[in-house]
């Protein structure tokens, strides 16, 4: 058995889509960066990556490559789903918590839960996704941005 922890960050920007989870939230911003900036699916990538010796989401998907730009992070999961299965593990569980001032995230959970637990190939039960707020504290209190943390456990097949 193994233990990954990933953590994902982005600004909040005018002119772009707000994607969560691989969820389309409306909301008159969205994450800044070089693909949807989907900082749930990045940090569920990060953890993956950590959890198998694999390295991290920059040094498998860089920035200054174009093929990526503004990529959906859910493909991208699904590419390193299997890879973490080419390298003989198998997920086991996924615990997820987005930082948020706003929007609202708890009718967006679920699906978001959904989508990951689709594209890792695993039973939805297997991955819990939360929201919470920083209560007006910090960048995030300030509603500059939204950062999402995640374990995942995985074992060998």
């Amino acid at each position: 058995m193994r233990i990954g922890q990933g953590y994902d960050v982005h600004p909040l920007k005018a002119g772009r889509s707000l994607v969560l989870g691989g969820v389309h939230i409306d909301h008159p911003r969205g994450l800044d960066g070089h693909s949807d900036a989907d900082v749930l699916t990045h940090a569920v990538i990060d953890a993956l990556l950590g959890a198998t010796g694999l390295g991290n989401i920059g040094e498998h998907f860089p920035v200054t490559d174009p093929h990526y730009k503004d990529i959906a992070s859910l493909e991208l999961l699904a590419a390193t789903a299997a890879e973490v299965q080419d390298a003989g593990h198998r997920v086991v569980n996924i615990d997820c918590t987005i930082v948020a001032e706003e929007p609202r995230l708890q009718p967006h959970l679920e699906e978001m839960r959904n989508n990951l637990a689709d594209r890792l190939g695993i039973e939805h039960t297997m991955v819990s996704v939360k929201a919470t707020s920083p209560e007006g504290l910090g960048a995030l209190g300030r509603k500059e941005g939204i950062e999402a943390h995640a374990i995942v456990l995985i074992d060998a097949i």
